[in-house]
């Protein structure tokens, strides 16, 4: 029930708003101030003004009192004033809230010196522009909160808001116009006017739209962030989608008013005509005005809402979904996935042909929807795969060293037989099988699958295959451990273009996290070094590493200066005497917990362009180091049995760690997931 009273709070005051601001401009575009005689239609707006104001104050207070009611979880708290001033201290809603009061406040008393002075058209342009102001403010809160402040990210909430505002806060006074037009007399006096008026508002509010549309796209892109399976399996994606149709609706409607009925009103040749032309159109709005209150509802149901991509699908609804990487390859699939394509864009120039050739409205809907239904039902069943109610599960486990190890042994325990020691499909049973054993190692195989894809054949069975399921044998956590086993051994292969030299701005590899605890007592997560410092993480054997680590050593003043820790971690478990030595004589952490799940995991990152390790169990190498910036991607990789030439050379490797500081960020933090 607070929700739902939330949702009417917020749309009552951001229509109001939206009213103010969309009357305004259409005044202004009337140029009615002009005129001695203040037209009836004029005074009608004019006088819901005020109330308009005191509407948004009220909408204001109503929302700061769901919220008491919401953030203590108790209804009855919703009218206290205490809580009311503890959100507004220590909140940013409190904040934010505050200034859109004062913006309406200012607002309301621009509306009042409107009344009550002689009217300029300057002064209409001045009352939408305070009237803005609240919607820019109210911009800030809903998923704006969610991300850092700054222009590139409250600009297109802002012009998505202030340009619907333009549009539907001027459908009021447009069926005014139409509504008081063929009531009053001497029409003829204010036809030309009214007709000027109408076109240049049509010609307004087609911008308008074009920017709302424009920056619904963007602001949606953001909150989907690559995660579209979530559109049609999550609450966010539900009404984005019904948003979405509404204003198709709409579109539909205002495009067949500004074909069809304001030309026919514009060249009405007598007051008949224009009457009859008036009431077609006034007719048709009422019926955009009343779905774009709809829309304007729905949207501030979707502005508070989860975003798709923070959204958790715990069941996909459908048996298929749609997979270009999974596909793409067979001739076959891309021709027809052409043609189809073609279909298509034939179904979308037929709507303009349409209307070239002035076709009646029912043939002008039914030929291009025929001819682009026909276009989809050719390009989308090649790229249609199987899926399953996981499929779009997001990965509960974190991809870090832990899970990968434990995964790795249990890999070796159920799955060596069949996959192979490394996951190329060739174990000592796959050559009793009916089918061909994927490669998951060298193929992208991991990438044309999704992690719940992965889990649902690890839990059931993979369908007419030999795979059995493990949900008897393992538990839920040991099924995605071996999840995120499968993927690291696909991203260490993918790695082996990594050389001693990074490629400048072009992270792409994330390693697994992990947590460790050091000889001196310090502990903590590999991400913990996230935006402060580079990690040059060194697993080596000893003493065969004696030298690399005192030169390592010797150089580790001048890293430290330039942000980079250094974590030496051991392959092998080491004596306390041979421990504390080592300890004694390195300036840089000694990892002792966690050493074997880092190594395990690292392990995978072994192989190199000129020793690439695809033969029997694999070989590890005795000493490896990884090169990791601040923002958590692996950037550069020394393996000196694969690469004598590197970072032996610590000019080199200085050199490497200089330009990662000269970096910005280009990605976004590396996410200890996947997907």
């Amino acid at each position: 029930m607070i929700e739902i009273i939330a949702a009417i709070a917020r749309w009552f005051q951001l229509t109001a708003n939206m009213t103010i601001l969309g009357s305004c401009v259409f005044l202004a575009i009337s140029g009615t101030a002009d005129n001695k005689l203040i037209e009836p239609w004029v005074k009608r707006i004019e006088r819901l003004f005020p109330w308009l104001g005191i509407c948004i104050i009220i909408g204001l207070l109503a929302i700061l009192a769901v919220t008491a009611a919401q953030v203590t979880g108790d209804a009855t708290k919703a009218w206290q004033p205490e809580v009311w001033l503890g959100i507004l201290k220590d909140t940013r809603m409190g904040h934010v809230w505050i200034g859109r009061t004062s913006l309406a406040i200012i607002l309301l008393g621009v509306v009042f010196y409107l009344r009550s002075t002689e009217r300029k058209q300057w002064h209409y342009s001045l009352c939408g522009f305070f009237a803005i102001l609240p919607l820019v403010a109210g911009s800030l809160v809903s998923h704006t909160a969610a991300e850092e402040l700054s222009l590139i990210t409250v600009l297109p909430y802002s012009l998505h808001i202030v340009t619907g505002g333009v549009w539907l806060g001027a459908l009021p006074a447009f069926l005014y116009l139409l509504y008081v037009y063929f009531k009053k007399e001497n029409k003829e006096n204010t036809y030309d006017r009214d007709a000027k008026t109408l076109t240049e508002f049509s010609r307004v509010a087609f911008l308008a739209m074009l920017v709302v549309i424009a920056t619904g796209i963007l602001v949606s892109y953001r909150n989907i962030d690559g995660h579209y399976a979530a559109l049609v399996a999550s609450l966010y994606g539900w009404l984005l989608l019904g948003k979405v149709a509404l204003l198709v609706i709409i579109l539909s409607i205002a495009a067949n008013i500004r074909a069809i009925w304001l030309p026919n009103f514009v060249k009405s040749k007598t007051n008949a005509a224009a009457v009859v032309n008036a009431s077609g159109m006034r007719r048709w709005i009422r019926v955009e005005y009343v779905i774009a209150l709809a829309l304007l509802m729905l949207a501030t149901v979707v502005a508070n809402t989860t975003p798709a991509k923070y959204a958790v699908i715990e069941e996909w609804p459908f048996p298929f979904r749609f997979s270009i990487l999974a596909t793409w390859g067979p001739i076959e699939v891309v021709t027809q996935v052409w043609i189809g394509f073609a279909i298509f864009i034939m179904g979308i120039l037929a709507i303009f042909v349409g209307r070239a050739r002035k076709w009646n409205l029912r043939k002008a809907i039914a030929i291009p929807l025929i001819i682009t239904s026909s276009g989809l039902a050719v390009a989308l069943p090649p790229i249609s795969i199987e899926a399953y109610p996981e499929t779009y599960q997001r990965t509960p486990v974190p991809y870090d060293a832990m899970s990968i190890a434990h995964g790795a042994s249990l890999y070796s325990e159920s799955c060596v037989a069949c996959h192979g020691p490394q996951g190329k499909g060739n174990g000592i049973l796959s050559r009793t099988f009916s089918t061909v054993m994927p490669d998951m190692l060298t193929e992208p195989h991991t990438e044309e699958h999704t992690a719940g894809d992965f889990y649902h054949w690890l839990t059931f069975g993979m369908k007419d295959t030999e795979m059995p399921g493990f949900a008897d044998k393992y538990g839920e956590e040991d099924l995605w451990d071996i999840v995120n086993y499968i993927h690291a051994l696909s991203r260490g292969y993918q790695s082996r273009i990594l050389t001693p030299v990074i490629v400048p701005n072009k992270p792409y590899v994330i390693p697994p996290d992990f947590f460790y605890t050091a000889v001196d007592g310090g502990n903590g997560l590999l991400q913990d070094f996230r935006e402060n410092k580079s990690i040059l993480l060194v697993t080596f054997t000893w003493p065969q590493s004696k030298e690399r680590l005192a030169q390592l050593s010797q150089i580790y003043d001048q890293l430290a200066a330039q942000s980079t820790e250094i974590l030496a971690v051991p392959m092998e478990e080491l004596d306390a005497e041979t421990t504390a030595q080592i300890a004694a004589n390195v300036p840089f952490p000694l990892v002792i917990d966690g050493a074997s799940d880092i190594v395990a995991s690292y392990a995978l990152y072994r192989r190199t362009l000129t020793r690439p390790d695809l033969l029997g169990m694999g070989t590890n190498p005795d000493h490896m180091e990884f090169l990791i910036d601040r923002y958590g991607y692996l950037r550069a990789r020394w393996v000196p049995i694969g690469e004598p030439s590197g970072w032996d050379n610590v000019d080199l490797m200085v050199q490497q760690v200089s330009l990662l500081n000269q970096e910005k960020q280009v990605l976004p933090l590396a996410k200890m997931t996947i997907d």
